[in-house]
Protein backbone atom coordinates (compact mmCIF):
# COMPACT_ATOMS: atom_id res chain seq x y z
CA UNK A 1 0.00 0.00 0.00
CA UNK A 2 2.88 2.38 0.69
CA UNK A 3 4.22 1.72 -2.81
CA UNK A 4 0.83 2.69 -4.24
CA UNK A 5 0.74 6.00 -2.35
CA UNK A 6 4.39 6.79 -3.16
CA UNK A 7 3.78 6.16 -6.86
CA UNK A 8 0.57 8.17 -6.67
CA UNK A 9 2.44 11.11 -5.14
CA UNK A 10 5.19 10.90 -7.76
CA UNK A 11 2.58 11.35 -10.51
CA UNK A 12 0.92 14.46 -9.08
CA UNK A 13 3.10 16.98 -11.01
CA UNK A 14 2.39 15.23 -14.32
CA UNK A 15 -1.33 15.04 -13.53
CA UNK A 16 -1.40 18.75 -12.72
CA UNK A 17 0.42 19.62 -15.93
CA UNK A 18 -2.01 17.52 -17.97
CA UNK A 19 -5.08 18.87 -16.19
CA UNK A 20 -3.94 22.45 -16.72
CA UNK A 21 -3.42 21.79 -20.41
CA UNK A 22 -6.90 20.24 -20.65
CA UNK A 23 -8.79 22.91 -18.76
CA UNK A 24 -6.71 26.07 -19.31
CA UNK A 25 -7.80 27.02 -15.79
CA UNK A 26 -5.53 26.50 -12.78
CA UNK A 27 -8.36 26.19 -10.25
CA UNK A 28 -10.38 23.74 -12.34
CA UNK A 29 -7.22 21.76 -13.05
CA UNK A 30 -6.41 21.48 -9.35
CA UNK A 31 -9.98 20.36 -8.64
CA UNK A 32 -9.71 17.79 -11.41
CA UNK A 33 -6.44 16.40 -10.01
CA UNK A 34 -7.93 16.26 -6.52
CA UNK A 35 -10.97 14.37 -7.82
CA UNK A 36 -8.65 12.01 -9.70
CA UNK A 37 -6.55 11.31 -6.59
CA UNK A 38 -9.65 10.75 -4.46
CA UNK A 39 -11.04 8.33 -7.03
CA UNK A 40 -7.73 6.48 -7.33
CA UNK A 41 -7.32 6.12 -3.57
CA UNK A 42 -10.95 5.12 -3.11
CA UNK A 43 -10.71 2.49 -5.83
CA UNK A 44 -7.14 1.31 -5.38
CA UNK A 45 -8.47 -2.20 -4.96
CA UNK A 46 -9.51 -2.11 -8.62
CA UNK A 47 -6.00 -1.27 -9.83
CA UNK A 48 -4.35 -4.28 -11.42
CA UNK A 49 -0.60 -3.81 -10.93
CA UNK A 50 0.29 -5.19 -14.38
CA UNK A 51 2.18 -2.04 -15.16
CA UNK A 52 2.81 1.48 -13.98
CA UNK A 53 0.16 3.44 -12.11
CA UNK A 54 0.54 6.48 -14.35
CA UNK A 55 -1.65 5.32 -17.30
CA UNK A 56 -4.43 4.33 -14.89
CA UNK A 57 -4.29 7.77 -13.22
CA UNK A 58 -4.33 9.56 -16.56
CA UNK A 59 -7.31 7.46 -17.63
CA UNK A 60 -9.17 8.43 -14.47
CA UNK A 61 -8.30 12.10 -14.95
CA UNK A 62 -9.31 12.03 -18.62
CA UNK A 63 -12.64 10.38 -17.84
CA UNK A 64 -13.36 12.84 -15.03
CA UNK A 65 -12.59 15.72 -17.39
CA UNK A 66 -14.89 14.31 -20.07
CA UNK A 67 -17.65 13.84 -17.52
CA UNK A 68 -17.26 17.41 -16.28
CA UNK A 69 -17.41 18.75 -19.85
CA UNK A 70 -20.58 16.77 -20.53
CA UNK A 71 -22.08 18.09 -17.30
CA UNK A 72 -21.04 21.64 -18.20
CA UNK A 73 -22.75 21.33 -21.60
CA UNK A 74 -25.95 20.22 -19.88
CA UNK A 75 -25.78 23.13 -17.44
CA UNK A 76 -24.78 25.77 -19.98
CA UNK A 77 -21.90 28.20 -19.94
CA UNK A 78 -21.14 30.05 -16.75
CA UNK A 79 -19.98 33.60 -17.30
CA UNK A 80 -17.88 35.57 -14.89
CA UNK A 81 -19.79 38.85 -14.84
CA UNK A 82 -16.70 40.74 -13.73
CA UNK A 83 -14.93 39.62 -16.91
CA UNK A 84 -17.71 40.82 -19.24
CA UNK A 85 -16.92 44.20 -20.75
CA UNK A 86 -19.40 47.02 -20.33
CA UNK A 87 -21.19 47.75 -23.60
CA UNK A 88 -20.44 51.05 -25.29
CA UNK A 89 -24.13 51.65 -25.90
CA UNK A 90 -26.62 50.94 -23.15
CA UNK A 91 -28.68 47.86 -23.88
CA UNK A 92 -32.39 48.42 -24.59
CA UNK A 93 -33.51 45.75 -22.12
CA UNK A 94 -34.16 48.05 -19.15
CA UNK A 95 -36.75 49.94 -21.21
CA UNK A 96 -38.36 46.70 -22.34
CA UNK A 97 -38.28 45.35 -18.80
CA UNK A 98 -39.87 48.53 -17.47
CA UNK A 99 -42.63 48.30 -20.08
CA UNK A 100 -43.23 44.63 -19.27
CA UNK A 101 -43.37 45.47 -15.56
CA UNK A 102 -45.82 48.30 -16.25
CA UNK A 103 -48.00 46.04 -18.43
CA UNK A 104 -48.13 43.41 -15.66
CA UNK A 105 -49.01 46.11 -13.13
CA UNK A 106 -51.79 47.49 -15.35
CA UNK A 107 -53.20 43.98 -15.72
CA UNK A 108 -53.57 43.73 -11.94
CA UNK A 109 -55.64 46.91 -11.64
CA UNK A 110 -59.37 46.61 -11.00
CA UNK A 111 -61.22 46.68 -14.31
CA UNK A 112 -62.83 50.10 -13.72
CA UNK A 113 -59.43 51.72 -13.04
CA UNK A 114 -57.80 49.89 -15.93
CA UNK A 115 -60.46 51.04 -18.40
CA UNK A 116 -60.21 54.66 -17.26
CA UNK A 117 -56.43 54.63 -17.39
CA UNK A 118 -56.21 53.09 -20.84
CA UNK A 119 -58.82 55.39 -22.38
CA UNK A 120 -57.06 58.51 -21.13
CA UNK A 121 -53.39 57.53 -21.39
CA UNK A 122 -53.29 55.01 -24.20
CA UNK A 123 -56.07 56.38 -26.38
CA UNK A 124 -55.48 60.01 -25.43
CA UNK A 125 -59.16 60.78 -24.86
CA UNK A 126 -60.28 63.84 -22.92
CA UNK A 127 -61.71 63.17 -19.47
CA UNK A 128 -65.24 64.07 -20.56
CA UNK A 129 -65.02 61.80 -23.57
CA UNK A 130 -63.64 58.85 -21.55
CA UNK A 131 -66.28 59.41 -18.85
CA UNK A 132 -69.02 59.38 -21.48
CA UNK A 133 -67.72 56.11 -22.96
CA UNK A 134 -67.70 54.50 -19.51
CA UNK A 135 -71.06 56.02 -18.59
CA UNK A 136 -69.74 57.69 -15.44
CA UNK A 137 -69.40 61.31 -14.24
CA UNK A 138 -66.10 63.07 -15.05
CA UNK A 139 -65.30 63.34 -11.33
CA UNK A 140 -65.60 59.56 -10.96
CA UNK A 141 -63.29 59.06 -13.94
CA UNK A 142 -60.72 61.39 -12.38
CA UNK A 143 -60.98 59.53 -9.09
CA UNK A 144 -60.41 56.18 -10.83
CA UNK A 145 -57.43 57.60 -12.72
CA UNK A 146 -55.93 58.88 -9.49
CA UNK A 147 -56.33 55.50 -7.78
CA UNK A 148 -54.94 53.68 -10.83
CA UNK A 149 -51.88 55.93 -11.05
CA UNK A 150 -51.24 55.64 -7.31
CA UNK A 151 -51.46 51.85 -7.53
CA UNK A 152 -49.07 51.78 -10.49
CA UNK A 153 -46.58 54.00 -8.69
CA UNK A 154 -46.70 51.65 -5.71
CA UNK A 155 -46.38 48.50 -7.82
CA UNK A 156 -43.53 49.82 -9.97
CA UNK A 157 -41.80 51.89 -7.32
CA UNK A 158 -42.05 55.01 -9.46
CA UNK A 159 -42.38 58.36 -7.69
CA UNK A 160 -45.09 60.78 -8.70
CA UNK A 161 -43.84 63.31 -11.22
CA UNK A 162 -46.26 66.17 -11.87
CA UNK A 163 -44.89 66.94 -15.34
CA UNK A 164 -45.78 63.42 -16.53
CA UNK A 165 -49.42 63.53 -15.50
CA UNK A 166 -52.08 63.77 -18.16
CA UNK A 167 -54.17 66.91 -17.73
CA UNK A 168 -57.38 67.18 -19.71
Amino acid sequence: MVDFLDELEANVPALRRYARALTRDIDRADDLVQDCLERAIGRRGLFQPRGPLRPWLFTILTNLHRNSRREARRQGTVLDLDAVAEPAIPAPQPGHMALAELARAIDTLPLDQKEALLLVTLEGLAYAEAAAILGIPTGTLMSRLGRARASLRTMTGTPAEPHLRTVK
